[in-house]
Parts: C-alpha cells; sequence; structure tokens
C-alpha cells in the first residue's frame, strides 16, 4: 500500500477484514462496524472509496493490507486507542459465536504487534 492511511480509515480496513476473513457477514458483525464508523465520522470522509478498496482487494492481500492498516494505526494512535480497538476487534470476531482460524489468526496479529501495551 503505497498511501498513508488516517487512523479512522486504518481501523476500518481492519475490521472489514476481520469481518470478511471467515467468509460470513452477519448482522451483529455490521453492527459492530457500524458504530466504529459513528464514532469516528468525521475521520472517515471517503467511506465509499473506502468500501471499494476492500472490496476490490483480493482475499489473497488481506493479510499484508491488514499489516499495513495495523501498522498505520499504530503510529497514530495512544494505548488507551489502541486497547478500545482491540477490544472492538474481539467482539467484532466474536459476534457470531464463532471464532473461524482464520479470525483468531488475524487477531493474534493485533494482540502480538501491540502486546507491550498489556505488560503494564
Amino acid at each position: 500500500m503505497s498511501n498513508t492511511m488516517s487512523k479512522a480509515t486504518a481501523g476500518y480496513h481492519m475490521l472489514m477484514i476481520l469481518s470478511a476473513v471467515d467468509g460470513k457477514f452477519n448482522g451483529k458483525e455490521d453492527f459492530i462496524i457500524k458504530t466504529y464508523m459513528e464514532e469516528n465520522l468525521d475521520a472517515l470522509t471517503n467511506l465509499e472509496g473506502e468500501m471499494a478498496v476492500i472490496s476490490a482487494l483480493p482475499t489473497n492481500d488481506y493479510a499484508v493490507h491488514f499489516n499495513d492498516a495495523m501498522n498505520q494505526f499504530y503510529i497514530q494512535s495512544t494505548k488507551a486507542e489502541r486497547n478500545q480497538f482491540l477490544d472492538m476487534a474481539t467482539r467484532l470476531i466474536a459476534a457470531d459465536k464463532e471464532i473461524s482460524p482464520k479470525e483468531n489468526l488475524f487477531l493474534n496479529e493485533l494482540f502480538n504487534a501491540w502486546d507491550e501495551e498489556f505488560e503494564e
């Protein structure tokens, strides 16, 4: 990815990928993503464009794009914002009461990358 994403956009991209990696999307996941969007409405300036980017992303590229978004979010966020995002991401993948191996893999990437946040 060549462009820098805002923190809000990076978070949106990560949530959308987390919701898509298991091949299923349900209303509870949609509600969590909509909540994130409402909380970050002012910062999500081109939502249609961001939806198009995610929709056009081949599933094989999810991991690389997720990692890029994760790093962009980290650089621009506080510890509290990262912890809040981790909570939201955890609720998202558990929303359908079933955590797939791929969802678990992506969530573990977040926890492993931001692990020092929990050492204090």
